[in-house]
C-alpha cells in the first residue's frame, strides 16, 4: 500500500489537488476527528450529500460517487453519472428521513427519483447495470435492488406506475432465474459467474415486491434463492460465493449484503431458519470488531482479516445488521457494536470541507486509498450510514414493506417462536 500512496500522492501534488493531499495524509497519519456532536448532525450531512448528489446529474438519479482524483476507469474527476441500482435502495432511505423530519422537500427528492427509475427500465423490465452512459445492459442484483424504492413509492403515493414498474422487474427477475434458486443468466458484465450469494438482498426484493401484491410467483422465487444461499453458508457463519471479485476472501460489503438479505427475508416469511442463519453471520462479525469500532475489508473462511484496510459502506451495513437483531432479540451486545460502529464511521465523516462532494460524503475505504471505492464518495456508503443513524434513533423502518414494519417495530416484539430460534 506504501508504493500506492506513495504514487498517488505524487501524482495528486503535480496536479495541485490540494485536497486530496489533505485526506490521504489525514488517513495516512491515522488522525480521526473526536465525535463530539450528535449523530443527527452526521445524518444530515449524509442526507444533504446525498441531495448534492442527485442535484449534480440533473436528471432525478442520484450520481454514482464523488471522485477525489482522477478515476481511471471512469476517467474523470468530480461527480460521476447516475447509477441506477444504488439510487433504488436510497429511495426508502429519503422517505424514512422526510417523514421523522417532515420535509416535504426530501419526499419530493424520493418521488423524482422513482420517476426517474421509471424513465430508465429496460423494455425487458431489468434495471441497467453500471452507471448511465455506459452501453445499456440488464443486471440481475441492480434490478432488485430498485424494486425496493418502487414499492416504497408505491405505499408512500398509492402510484401504480410504481407497482407495474415492479411488477414488470419481478417477471424479469422470475425469469432469469434456474429452478435452483440461483440467477445465472441476464447478469450484470461486471458480476462473476455462478452463484452469488449476495442475491439474498434480491431474494428480499422479491419477498417484499410478493407481498405488496399477492403474487406467489415473487414469494416463491424469493423463497428459492434464500434456500440456496444457506447451503453456502459454513457453520461458522461464513458464505461461499459471495463476492464481486474474490470469493476466497469476499468484501465485508457482500457480506453485508448476503445476512441482511437473509436476515429480513426470515422477518418477511417468520422463518427462523433464515434468522438462526443471519445471526450466526453477525455472532462471527461481533467477533471481528477490531478496537476502534471498524471492521477488515476482508475476511477468508476463517474469519481471518485479508487486508488491512477497511469497507465503510461494509461497517455501516453491519451495524444496520446489527441494530435490527438487537431490536428483534434484545441483545445489548449487537446495540454496542452497532454503536463503536457508528462512531468510527462518524469520526471519518468530513463535515467542515468547502468542497460540496466531500462534506457530509462517506469514503469508500478507510484509508482512503484501500482497495474499495479508491479515492471516491460513494453514494451508497452515505445511504447506508444514514440509515443505520435512523434505525439507531427509531426513526427507519426495518423494511421497505410498510405492513411488515408495523409487525416488528423498532424496539417491539417479534413471534416469540422465532425469537426462542434465535436466542
Amino acid at each position: 500500500m506504501i508504493p500506492k500512496f506513495i504514487e498517488i500522492v505524487g501524482r495528486e501534488v503535480r496536479r495541485g489537488n490540494r485536497e486530496l493531499l489533505r485526506l490521504v495524509l489525514r488517513d495516512f497519519l491515522g488522525r480521526r476527528q473526536e465525535r463530539t456532536r450528535d449523530l443527527s448532525v452526521h445524518l444530515d450531512a449524509a442526507i444533504a450529500w446525498i441531495c448534492r448528489a442527485q442535484d449534480a446529474t440533473g436528471s432525478g438519479g442520484v450520481a454514482r460517487s464523488y471522485c477525489v482524483a482522477w478515476h481511471p476507469y471512469f476517467r474523470t474527476y468530480g461527480w460521476l453519472p447516475a447509477y441506477p441500482e444504488t439510487t433504488g435502495y436510497i429511495i426508502p432511505t429519503m422517505f424514512d428521513h422526510a417523514a421523522a423530519t417532515g420535509r416535504a422537500d426530501i419526499r419530493r427528492r424520493a418521488i423524482a427519483m422513482a420517476d426517474w427509475e421509471i424513465s430508465v427500465q429496460m423494455p425487458s423490465g431489468a434495471v441497467l447495470g453500471g452507471i448511465i452512459g455506459m452501453p445499456p445492459t440488464p443486471a440481475v442484483f441492480n434490478t432488485g435492488q430498485v424494486i425496493f424504492g418502487w414499492v416504497r413509492a408505491a405505499r408512500e403515493t398509492g402510484d401504480e406506475r410504481y407497482v407495474a414498474a415492479a411488477e414488470r422487474a419481478g417477471v424479469f427477475l422470475v425469469e432469469h432465474m434456474d429452478s435452483d434458486g440461483v440467477w445465472r443468466r441476464g447478469l450484470s458484465r461486471h458480476a462473476k459467474a455462478g452463484p452469488q450469494t449476495y442475491n439474498t438482498r434480491t431474494a428480499w426484493s422479491l419477498l417484499e415486491l410478493g407481498q405488496m401484491t399477492g403474487d406467489r410467483r415473487f414469494l416463491a422465487a424469493g423463497r428459492r434463492n434464500v434456500e440456496s444461499a444457506l447451503t453456502r453458508q459454513l457453520p461458522n457463519g461464513w458464505f461461499s460465493g459471495n463476492c464481486l471479485d474474490n470469493d476466497d476472501a469476499p468484501l465485508t460489503h457482500t457480506i453485508a449484503y448476503a445476512t441482511r438479505g437473509i436476515l429480513e427475508s426470515g422477518v418477511l416469511l417468520g422463518d427462523p431458519r433464515y434468522l438462526a442463519a443471519a445471526r450466526a453471520t453477525a455472532d462471527a462479525l461481533l467477533a471481528c470488531q477490531r478496537p476502534d469500532g471498524s471492521l477488515a475489508g476482508r475476511y477468508d473462511e476463517h474469519w481471518r482479516p485479508v487486508v488491512r484496510w477497511s469497507c465503510l459502506t461494509g461497517n455501516a451495513q453491519v451495524a444496520i445488521i446489527w441494530l435490527r437483531l438487537a431490536s428483534l432479540i434484545k441483545e445489548p451486545a449487537y446495540l454496542r457494536a452497532a454503536e463503536r460502529s457508528l462512531d468510527f464511521l462518524a469520526s471519518l465523516q468530513v463535515l467542515d470541507s468547502q468542497n460540496e462532494g466531500i462534506r457530509g460524503g462517506v469514503a469508500g475505504a478507510y484509508p482512503i486509498y484501500g482497495d474499495y471505492g479508491r479515492l471516491e464518495y460513494l453514494n451508497w456508503a452515505a445511504k447506508f450510514f444514514a440509515e443505520a443513524i435512523m434505525l439507531k434513533q427509531g426513526c427507519a423502518s426495518e423494511t421497505v414493506n410498510a405492513d411488515a414494519a408495523r409487525r416488528v417495530p423498532m424496539g417491539g416484539t417479534f413471534d416469540q417462536s422465532v425469537v426462542a430460534a434465535l436466542t
